[in-house]
């Protein structure tokens, strides 16, 4: 008799549904109310440095009085680390855990207005069109439902020529996102190159860099 319960029979290796259930479920847990303030705890000491980096790099490309935009930004940690080093950005974060937000919220709080983070998440952005010179994702993409519908929604926030700048672990899907926005026309760039981030704690090692331009619309 079939199994019902999205378990694979004993010797089989889980189907693509179960997989994507046991996903949802790790999700959960990790991103509920309790997991987003353990996560809030101990991100910022486990990867310190990988997070100093690339607020280093993303701060220098940023232009001056320019507005930012953290996709899948968690408990807002890189936004913190990017205003210590441009305080004269406009920073938004979206993320689509409501203990995220409030996580953020109470670590961004005291920048104010300057820094706020909304309910959204890549495939669905609470922003006006053409409204961020930048937009980022730092460890998000990996959890992305669908990457290839997120393509176009980033590119809708983002003005023409601004710049979409995704880090990860080497086995998220950067392909998707790079074919996606080839098949598309919506950016332009270089392929996805991989930066070795040096840090006291081996957790994050090898990080891929992914840049790409944003493209008018006819």
């Amino acid at each position: 008799m079939p199994s019902t319960t999205g378990t694979a029979p004993s010797g089989r290796a889980p189907g693509p549904a179960a997989s994507e259930q046991a996903r949802h479920r790790a999700d959960d847990i990790l991103f509920g109310e309790r997991g987003s303030r353990v996560y809030a705890l101990l991100t910022p000491r486990l990867l310190r440095g990988v997070y100093r980096r690339i607020a280093e790099d993303v701060a220098d490309a940023a232009p001056t009085g320019g507005r930012l935009l953290d996709v899948g930004t968690g408990p807002g940690t890189m936004l913190d680390a990017i205003a210590r080093y441009r305080p004269d950005l406009e920073l938004r974060g979206a993320d689509p855990s409501p203990g995220m937000v409030a996580e953020a919220g109470r670590r961004l709080g005291p920048l104010g207005a300057g820094a706020r983070v909304l309910l959204g998440s890549s495939e669905e952005l609470p922003f006006p069109d053409a409204s961020f010179d930048t937009v980022l994702s730092t460890f998000s993409l990996h959890h992305w439902g669908d990457p290839a519908a997120a393509v176009p929604e980033l590119h809708q926030v983002l003005r023409p020529g601004g710049r979409l700048v995704v880090y990860d672990v080497p086995q998220a899907p950067f392909r998707i996102l790079a074919r996606t926005a080839e098949d598309q026309g919506l950016f332009t760039g270089d392929t996805a190159r991989s930066t070795l981030i040096r840090t006291p704690n081996p957790i994050a090692p090898a990080v891929v860099r992914f840049v790409r331009t944003a493209t008018p619309l006819d």
